[in-house]
Formats: C-alpha cells, sequence, structure tokens
C-alpha cells in the first residue's frame, strides 16, 4: 500500500512538472503585451517564408500545440479546439536570431564612451521588432544580462531568449570606462573561466589584444565548449583564424589584414581604415583571405545598420527616433545635420562591404547578422533589427536567403538548428507575422504585428509604444 502511495506521489510530481513546462506562468508585467495564448493554435493562409533558403509557400496553415510547431502546409486539418487566426495578406517568418546585439546603449560623454546598461527597455524592443533569440556580443554589466536573462526565462519579463556573452576580453586601449582591462594571457583565460562558471554562454575578444592573450581565452573557451568570436584590430582575420576563432564581427570592414607594415600584435585604427578603403572591392587578396576563413570554418557577423552613412537612409534606421529619450533624439539629429551627404567615403565602404559579404557566402561561407546598437547611437534594437533583411537584399540576396542569414544560419552555429531556426515540424513556434508580403514590397518587413516566442504571441506594437522616449533612461 505504501508503495502505491510513493508511486502515485511520484507521478503527480512529475505530471505537475509537465504542465508547469506546457504552461508558462508569466507576470502581469509580461500579460499586458500578450495577445494570444492557447494551447491549440491555427496560423491560416499565411504565406511562409521558412528560414531554409528555399522558395516561400503561399496560403499556408500552422498547427502550433503546446508551443511548437505541430504541422505545416496548405491542407491541414485544424482541431475544433484551436484557436485561429486568419493571416490571409500576411507572412509568417521565423524568430529572427540576431547574433551582435547589446544590453547596453553607447553614448559619448568626452573623454569617455559609456556603455549605459538598458535592461528594461532593450529586451522589449528586441521582442517588438521579431528577435526570439539573441546573443549579447560584448556586454559591460554581465551580471545584469544573466540577470534579466533568468528573468525572461521564468516569465518576469518580456524579450528575446539570450545567449549572454561574457564582458569584453580587452586591454586598456579604449575610453570606456565600464570594460574590465586583463594585463596577461593568464587575466584572459581567468576572464573566461569566472564568467563561464556565472552563467555565461559566449565570449568575445575586442581590439588591443595580444595573439597570446587571444590564445588563452579561445583555448579556455573551447575547452568548455563555448565559442569566442572577436571585433579584431591589434591581430589580423588570418592570425584569429589560425588561433582557432569561431566567428569575426563587423564583416570584413575591421580586418587588419591589408594594413602596411602592420605591427604585431598593436592596433591603428586609422592604417587599419585607410587600408580597407584603399583595397580594391574585387581583389584577389580579399578572396584569398575569405576562402581561408572558410577552410577554417570562421563565421562572420555582418553588421550593416552601424555602418550606414548619413546619405540617402534615415537617421535612425528603421524609424527608431521615436523610441530615444527627447535630449538625445535632438542632440543626434542635429550631429546628422553637419554630416549629411558629405560622408562618400562612407558610402564606399558600406557599398564594399555589401559586396564583400556576398561574396563571402557565394564562395560557400557562413554569414550571421546583427545591428551593433552602438557607433553615433542611431541604432535602436528592434527597429534596426526589422530592416536587416532590407540591407542584405540591397548586398544582392534574395529575400529568402536575407531571412535565412538571420535564422538558420545562427541557429547552426548555436547548436540549435533541431530547435529553432525554421518553421519545421517539432521546432519551437517561435515566428514573426507580419501584415504584409515583403516579397513584393519589402519595407512591409517593418509591420511586425504579433511576435510568438514558444507559440505565445506578443503585441508587437503594443511593445513598441510602451518604450517610446525610454532609451537612454532605462
Amino acid at each position: 500500500m505504501k508503495k502505491d502511495i510513493r508511486f502515485i506521489i511520484a507521478v503527480f510530481s512529475v505530471c505537475s512538472i509537465c504542465i508547469r513546462i506546457n504552461a508558462q506562468q508569466f507576470s502581469d508585467a509580461v500579460k499586458q503585451f500578450i495577445s494570444v495564448n492557447s494551447d491549440t493554435l491555427a496560423l491560416l493562409h499565411a504565406k511562409i517564408i521558412d528560414g531554409t533558403g528555399g522558395p516561400s509557400k503561399p496560403d499556408q496553415t500552422i498547427l502550433i500545440i503546446n508551443g511548437k510547431i505541430a504541422k505545416v502546409g496548405n491542407s491541414i486539418p485544424v482541431p475544433g479546439n484551436a484557436k485561429t487566426i486568419d493571416c490571409s495578406g500576411k507572412t509568417v517568418i521565423p524568430g529572427m536570431i540576431m547574433m551582435h546585439e547589446h544590453l547596453f546603449y553607447g553614448e559619448y560623454q568626452p573623454p569617455y564612451y559609456l556603455g549605459l546598461a538598458m535592461p528594461s527597455s532593450f529586451p522589449k524592443l528586441y521582442l517588438a521588432g521579431g528577435v526570439t533569440t539573441m546573443r549579447t556580443t560584448g556586454s559591460v554589466e554581465p551580471q545584469t544580462d544573466l540577470n534579466i536573462r533568468n528573468d525572461i526565462n521564468s516569465g518576469k519579463m518580456i524579450g528575446p531568449n539570450l545567449d549572454v556573452t561574457g564582458p569584453y576580453i580587452e586591454r586598456e586601449g579604449i575610453p570606456i570606462p565600464e570594460m574590465l582591462y586583463i594585463k596577461s594571457p593568464e587575466d584572459a583565460a581567468k576572464e573566461v573561466n569566472y564568467w563561464a562558471d556565472m552563467g555565461c554562454s559566449s565570449f568575445k575578444l575586442y581590439m588591443d589584444l595580444t595573439r597570446a592573450d587571444a590564445k588563452a581565452a579561445i583555448d579556455a573557451a573551447h575547452k568548455r565548449g563555448i565559442k569566442i568570436t572577436g571585433h579584431l584590430c591589434s591581430i589580423t582575420f588570418r592570425e584569429a583564424a589560425d588561433l582557432g576563432i569561431d566567428n569575426l564581427e563587423h564583416g570584413f570592414y575591421v580586418s587588419s589584414d591589408f594594413e602596411k607594415d602592420k605591427k604585431e600584435d598593436q592596433c591603428n585604427n586609422r592604417a587599419q581604415f585607410i587600408s580597407m578603403l584603399q583595397l580594391p572591392e574585387n581583389s584577389e587578396e580579399m578572396k584569398s583571405l575569405a576562402q581561408y576563413l572558410i577552410k577554417k570554418n570562421v563565421a562572420i557577423t555582418s553588421t550593416l545598420p552601424v555602418f550606414l552613412p548619413a546619405t540617402g537612409y534615415e537617421i535612425f534606421p528603421g524609424g527608431g527616433g521615436e523610441a530615444l529619450v527627447s535630449q538625445i533624439k535632438e542632440k543626434i539629429e542635429k550631429e546628422y545635420s553637419e554630416y549629411v551627404n558629405k560622408d562618400s567615403i562612407a558610402t564606399v565602404m558600406l557599398k564594399k562591404e555589401m559586396f564583400w559579404e556576398k561574396q563571402f557566402v557565394d564562395m560557400g561561407g557562413r554569414l550571421l547578422a546583427g545591428i551593433d546598437p552602438t557607433g553615433a547611437g542611431r541604432v535602436i534594437p528592434g527597429y534596426a533589427d526589422r530592416i536587416v533583411p532590407e540591407l542584405l537584399m540591397e548586398a544582392g540576396f534574395t529575400l529568402t536567403q536575407a531571412i535565412k542569414i538571420c535564422s538558420l544560419n545562427a541557429a547552426e552555429y548555436l547548436g540549435k538548428q533541431n530547435e529553432i531556426g525554421t518553421i519545421n515540424v517539432g521546432k519551437r513556434a517561435d515566428l514573426v507575422l507580419i501584415n504584409g508580403d515583403p516579397e513584393k514590397n519589402i519595407s512591409d518587413i517593418r509591420n511586425t504585428e504579433i511576435v510568438f516566442k514558444n507559440g505565445v504571441g506578443f503585441d508587437s506594437k503594443k511593445i513598441f509604444e510602451s518604450v517610446k522616449e525610454k532609451v537612454g533612461l532605462y
């Protein structure tokens, strides 16, 4: 009898755990933004761009059960208890997986460049823009980012699933007071191990390191099964590839491989930029570098929004200016007016970068994407993420290829391709419902209507509205 009672209690406990997993609890702060929450949901008559890079599919039904995609097709029987949404005239893409994001807002306050943590506004903005998974590619407050990740996972706040990158691994150089500087390769390894123990799941090398520093960090990360990326300057892309780096940031724009009289382990920003400006777009040297990175299985992350020049593009990519505190917005608009139509060099470099990224993919390389919301402060999460496919199309990709770069490519890099990245049966229902058809009118990509995360639908417009004039505060 006692055995039977213990068995019943054990079964009850397991069932309770299953119920908690399948029906996530949300705080009131989160519930206010939920527009759809049903165990069984059917999206009807949608055009689907599935994230594989293949052709879009018209008039499809997506059946979602307990947060996962159960069926996809154009003649699927829908259970009688299902909540249905008519998606006629609308498009569904996979939740975006963006790979160069931050949870801080960068602002110049001479003599410093400040990284101001935005723990409330940024997670909301990312999710509203269709980002359901993101890597915080460099952190100024890793403890904050880890706490945000935990609060999102527990349903206390809204935001994407976070791959939290540890603090920038960097020696003293750039005047960012929030940055933790190392002094030796031993420090680099200690930093990786400490923050990996704290829960960070990726790391990033920065601009003023020695090769010995980089080697120590890469080896420490790889020993723990963690990938490491880099925004480099003192170390060339080839050197980093030889050291075993997994990913390089900002496309080819910041490569120091072509710098004349390059001094080992030293960053010379001016010489680096001049070398890239002088490098012919269709140079054999660049093709050779791209082929070498492909051979070494090094991914490249595109960050086109942060390189947009002040001519021919919006001041705030995707319209993100309305999210800024008014004083900061006015300051940026004033600075923009002083530079507009005076940045022909930046325009040339942007076109080169687009060409090199397309060439890299055509040669067989893995391209990821992100927005890097830093620089002059014009790039705002969510708003800018939505236009990345637009910019990739300008670089020569088709829309379906651009969506793949922002979904499946990143999922494969993260080792999560069996969970997320495409609209396939068995995967999490991380989806973006877009009002319109971006294949006919690419600007429709900005019309995010509902962002589904684990099958729960969040009202994109309502989230955006809640964060107006908040960026710069929190």
